[in-house]
């Protein structure tokens, strides 16, 4: 199904809104499975930071590429919305649930690669008809 929808109307939020859960369900997903080879497995704990940025790419680029496979044109802007968006969820989580979150650099950086990624997704998504 092909469609152009404006930038501003409520149709394309709505699809930015369905991506984002999406990625955040793949997101979910993958840190379950992640938790149990974790835990029964003699994986080591310094692959942590890794796993969970690679489970973050995977879930943006998800939702990303779901939502911009119905778009016309812009997918780059609905990923990087995307991106922007999953990060931001993420964020306000870890600021809510971690006691000792602080902002950093790394905190940055991570925002920056979602949105990256997010925009990258897009542009496979549009690609993909």
């Amino acid at each position: 199904m092909v469609y152009n929808k404006k930038l501003n109307s409520s149709g394309y939020i709505i699809d930015i809104i369905k991506g984002t859960i999406l990625g955040l369900i793949v997101t979910i997903i993958l840190m379950l499975l992640f938790t149990i080879l974790l835990t029964y497995s003699k994986l080591s704990e310094e692959l942590i930071p890794l796993i969970n940025s690679i489970i973050m790419i995977l879930g943006i680029t998800t939702g990303s590429i779901f939502t911009s496979r119905k778009a016309y044109r812009n997918g780059w802007i609905s990923g990087g919305l995307i991106g922007v968006t999953y990060f931001l969820i993420i964020f306000l989580l870890s600021v809510i649930f971690i006691k000792d979150f602080t902002l950093d650099k790394y905190t940055f950086l991570k925002g920056m690669i979602a949105l990256v990624i997010g925009t990258i997704g897009g542009m496979i998504g549009i690609n993909i008809k």
